[in-house]
């Protein structure tokens, strides 16, 4: 089961209990710029890629605020400043926020279904019905209220609309903190009502320092290459961890650079891990390896620019794999193949079949 399918107390990469933040440096200071000049906004928007820390900082900012300002308080007794978001894990407040006891912040996410055994695809407006009534209420503790809202783009129509009527009208000390993935996929008039901080992509060297501190098991040369699959994402780089994302992709360029003097059995004996009915997070990773790697094959027939080898003896699979057909022959193949993988994932139908014939569509491609 992936980590994003776990109900939150299992998780012990949930960003309420994380205090490791890194390469967000320059949101930080927007933000502790606004409360040290007592102009903060009433809704943050916190977009950028999936899995790069934007609920971490969200819970960052609960913890500054429900503390009165972190470290200093806010204004200490010589009207010090805060000069950090930081608060200790231990400080009560940071302590009540990690059990999900702390009665001044409401968090709106996707709830998990147990019959399932999976987070519901949307937030519905049931989840979302008393955010109006809670922040309109006077702090528990005199301070401030807060909502995050993670992640907004999974709001339904009616779940964005009630957003919106609180988003209108704002009590006062009362905040907002929405994440976004996709925020085209927002109503504009949310957009229009959010301060908008717009998070990128972690560098490699941050990926591999927070795997060493999430995963300190894992060796350097493991986090390294975990690192480039992950392109700036540490919560893409836990899942593929999670479920041996990094094993699934060396075995899988392994196949594709023998091609196209195919190993049948070694095509069966990897795509048949994958049929058991328990293997849905296996196989959608691998669907999105496989989709991954002729991407970025893609782009560099395109372009002529090489990309890091994550692996050994990618880089020389892609180069003639590039050169056996042209550009517009290899979209085609491209197009084809995430067709049969949604397909597949979407009707239930032969997963290990799906896999050799996309293995088949390669080799094909390649011999012609």
């Amino acid at each position: 089961m992936a980590k994003d399918d776990l109900p939150e107390e299992e998780n012990p990469f949930e960003p309420r209990r994380n205090d490791a933040l890194l390469g967000h440096e320059e949101a930080e200071k927007v933000i502790l710029d606004a409360w040290n000049s007592k102009r903060m906004h009433h809704a943050w928007l916190l977009c950028g890629p999936k899995g790069i820390g934007k609920a971490t900082l969200a819970y960052r900012m609960a913890r500054f605020i429900l503390s009165g300002g972190g470290q200093n308080g806010g204004a200490g007794l010589f009207g010090d400043q805060s000069d950090g978001l930081y608060v200790d894990p231990e400080d009560p407040v940071a302590r009540r926020i990690a059990g999900g006891g702390h009665g001044d912040l409401k968090v709106v996410e996707r709830q998990y279904d147990d019959k399932k055994k999976r987070l519901q695809g949307e937030i519905t407006v049931a989840n979302v019905r008393t955010v109006g009534n809670f922040m309109s209420k006077t702090s528990a503790e005199g301070g401030w209220r807060i909502v995050i809202v993670d992640a907004a783009d999974e709001l339904n129509r009616n779940a964005a609309n009630a957003i919106l009527k609180v988003l209108e009208e704002p009590p006062s000390n009362a905040m907002m903190i929405l994440i976004a993935h996709h925020p085209g996929r927002l109503l504009p008039t949310i957009r229009s009502r959010c301060r908008r901080l717009n998070l990128g992509p972690l560098e490699d060297y941050q990926v591999v320092d927070l795997l060493g501190r999430y995963c300190p098991e894992m060796d350097l040369g493991a986090r390294d290459a975990l690192s480039g699959l992950a392109e700036g994402s540490i919560g893409r780089a836990l899942q593929l961890h999670d479920v041996g994302g990094l094993e699934l992709y060396t075995e899988l360029v392994d196949i594709i650079a023998a091609l196209p003097s195919a190993d049948v059995a070694a095509q069966h004996k990897f795509a048949e891990r994958f049929s058991p009915a328990d293997k849905d997070a296996a196989f959608a990773t691998i669907t999105e390896l496989l989709h991954w790697w002729l991407a970025r094959m893609i782009r560099f027939a395109a372009t002529g620019q090489a990309p890091r080898e994550v692996v050994e003896g990618e880089l020389p699979a892609m180069q003639r794999m590039a050169a056996a057909q042209p550009l517009d022959q290899w979209l085609e193949v491209w197009e084809k193949i995430n067709e049969l993988m949604g397909a597949t994932r979407g009707l239930h139908l032969d997963r290990k079949q799906a896999l050799l014939n996309a293995f088949f569509m390669l080799e094909e491609t390649m011999r012609t």
